[in-house]
């Protein structure tokens, strides 16, 4: 079955970077935009970054020129490199893939960026 394993969230310092990384199995991996989203405490779910299959990606507005998605389709391994890093960047973030009308949603990381 689809199923998508997130990693590599943590605490950091503000100004600082981390790399999370989203596993996929189950479906033609390299067939599939995936989505980050990010949910904050008290905050609705956002979409933080999608790739598509041929590579090209967009960026939520508060993340564009900090935030840099790619994809290792010989891995089926979602990478979100995340730089300057901010305190409002705070929030579990999640991978999405939706696969034969269906949604798939990971179980999310924790990132917490604070002094």
């Amino acid at each position: 079955q689809v199923q998508l394993v997130e990693s590599g969230g943590g605490l950091v310092q503000p100004g600082g970077s981390l790399n999370l990384s989203c596993a996929a199995s189950g479906f033609t991996f390299s067939m599939y935009p995936i989505f980050w989203h990010r949910q904050a405490i008290g905050k609705q779910r956002e979409l933080v970054a999608v790739i598509r299959a041929d590579g090209t990606a967009n960026y939520g507005d508060s993340v564009k020129g900090r935030f840099t998605i790619s994809r290792d389709n010989a891995k089926n391994t979602i990478y979100l490199q995340m730089n300057a890093l901010k305190p409002e960047d705070t929030a579990v973030y999640y991978c999405k893939a939706t696969v034969r009308a269906r949604v798939y949603w990971g179980q999310g990381t924790q990132v917490t960026v604070s002094p």
